[in-house]
């Protein structure tokens, strides 16, 4: 049997409770982790509440009310939202004010990666390594709550997150500023160490069990693996993207 850890029921400080106070909050510009709605939640106010979900990139989770009344909290009218632990930012704003800077980029892609820990454990690693910024999809992503800081060793709080609605939109983005977008993938011919990371460059890593979505590999520019000695079905994604990486830091220091 797997050993799960336990994840604390959120303080009431890091919630809003109610339509008009989540939608208040939306409008003012509050960042918001995601917001939770009741399956039997209807009316102007929620679909008003979904609309601006979309427009802001704040993924919504459809739950019983069961899960809203676990908060422990009153009169939440089916509608709870977490207030975002870490400061997402603007894509083109990091590229931009990275190539100021006379840096050539680097970012890292996470694709379907929920485990929390491993999203700390890569975010710990990334910072290190001089990452310009995590890009994470809006949905299909572990929250990145507070065991995902814990975990990051407060990582999460220095090193800049893009949050996008669609990693496939990121991906011409990305290849619009002239940064090559590099998969890693265990079945791949291309060794790491042959890849060149002193250019502006994108990883993508993908989750253990499913890997980076097929859509999302066909458009990436090259893709590459972790040469093994021993025999083994795959890497850790953490550990995975601490090797990587520091072959990135290898490369840069190098030149």
């Amino acid at each position: 049997m797997k050993n799960f850890r336990q994840q604390h029921r959120p303080k009431k400080s890091s919630l809003v409770i109610g339509r008009k106070p989540v939608t208040e909050a939306i409008l003012s510009g509050k960042q918001l982790d995601r917001i939770y709605l009741d399956t039997n939640a209807h009316g102007p106010s929620i679909d008003e509440i979904k609309k601006l979900a979309s427009q802001h990139n704040i993924p919504v989770n459809y739950v019983p009310a069961a899960k809203l009344n676990g908060f422990n909290i009153a009169s939440h009218e089916g509608c709870v939202a977490m207030i975002a632990k870490v400061q997402y930012h603007d894509l083109q704003d990091i590229i931009s004010f990275v190539i100021e800077k006379g840096e050539a980029p680097l970012f890292l892609v996470l694709d379907g990666i929920t485990d929390i820990r491993n999203i700390g454990g890569i975010a710990r690693t990334a910072f290190c390594c001089g990452v310009h910024a995590l890009i994470i999809p809006d949905k299909g992503v572990g929250a990145l709550n507070e065991d995902a800081i814990l975990t990051s060793a407060g990582a999460l709080e220095k090193i800049p997150v893009c949050r996008v609605k669609s990693l496939m939109k990121t991906v011409d983005e990305l290849h619009l500023n002239g940064i090559k977008v590099l998969a890693s993938e265990m079945t791949a011919e291309k060794n790491v160490f042959d890849c060149d990371f002193k250019e502006p460059v994108a990883i993508v890593m993908g989750s253990e069990e499913k890997g980076i979505y097929p859509a999302l590999m066909k458009i990436c520019d090259e893709r590459f693996k972790i040469p093994m000695a021993g025999d083994f079905e795959s890497l850790n994604v953490s550990v995975a993207t601490g090797m990587i990486l520091y072959e990135v830091v290898r490369q840069r220091m190098l030149k």
